[in-house]
């Protein structure tokens, strides 16, 4: 008896972890629109609110954020980035595909997409694609949405070599760093593994706070927390080496973003 149940346990181990690896993981594109000017900014606003996003929600895709780091005053380029959430490689291709013959998005983003080239738009366009972490592998919309203090932080973590980045993303989710994110209530909206894009190898997470005296005090417990110095100090994670660049971005929703 005692046989058949721990051989029942293992089995439900080992599904209950097949599951969770080859569980759907979504796709994220991350758009970075680079601005010289406030007309830039207003015209690709526009554009985005009016003919873009309501594109893809035709096309079914939702929880579309929409950010201005804070720093966009300041900023000798000004910046709006957009992430944009699918279920898979091949509904990102065929949306890309569909939208290019959806007449009311060509219509109304003309101004955009066919501007003057005396009045350009926008200086450059950025994109990368991504895919989402096993444990956490669907996009979470925040709760905060609501609140005009919330801070939307986007980081992104670079490894000097391609096997330092695969045990940086290990120790997310093996090491169990998004377990203590969860644990210690960040609101992640995402963490993902960059597959194409200009800073790899490379991992970006999204997570959102209150306000910037929030954001500060959960930064202060995670530091500190015991869990955190455990497994930034195992050997196996070598977490004094495996990133050896970090960015982040403080932003905050635009009104027309889902998230």
């Amino acid at each position: 008896m005692k046989k058949i149940i721990f051989s029942t346990l293992c089995a439900m181990i080992f599904l209950t972890s097949w599951i969770r690896v080859n569980a759907q993981k979504d796709i994220y594109e991350i758009r970075l629109y680079k601005l010289k000017s406030t007309s830039q900014i207003d015209i690709t606003d526009n554009f985005l609110k009016n003919a873009y996003i309501p594109a893809l929600h035709r096309l079914g895709i939702k929880n579309i954020g929409v950010f201005k780091p804070l720093s966009n005053d300041t900023a000798e380029f000004k910046k709006i980035v957009v992430i944009v959430p699918y279920i898979s490689l091949d509904v990102w291709h065929r949306t890309k595909a569909n939208i290019e013959i959806d007449s009311i998005y060509k219509a109304i983003g003309k101004p955009f997409l066919d501007a003057d080239t005396s009045h350009l738009p926008f200086v450059r366009v950025e994109s990368s694609l991504l895919e989402a972490f096993p444990d956490q592998p669907k996009l979470i919309p925040t709760s905060l949405k609501s609140n005009p203090d919330a801070i939307y932080e986007l980081r992104s973590y670079e490894s000097p070599t391609k096997n330092l980045h695969l045990i940086k993303v290990d120790m997310f989710n093996a090491g169990g760093e998004v377990k203590l994110f969860k644990r210690l209530d960040f609101q992640a909206v995402f963490y993902a593994d960059v597959l194409s894009g200009s800073h790899m190898p490379n991992l970006v997470y999204m997570v959102v706070f209150a306000s910037a005296a929030v954001r500060e005090e959960k930064w202060k417990a995670f530091g500190s927390s015991d869990k955190w110095k455990t497994i930034s100090t195992d050997p196996v994670y070598r977490n004094d080496i495996s990133v050896n660049h970090i960015d982040s971005w403080l932003m905050q929703r635009t009104v027309y973003s889902d998230l």
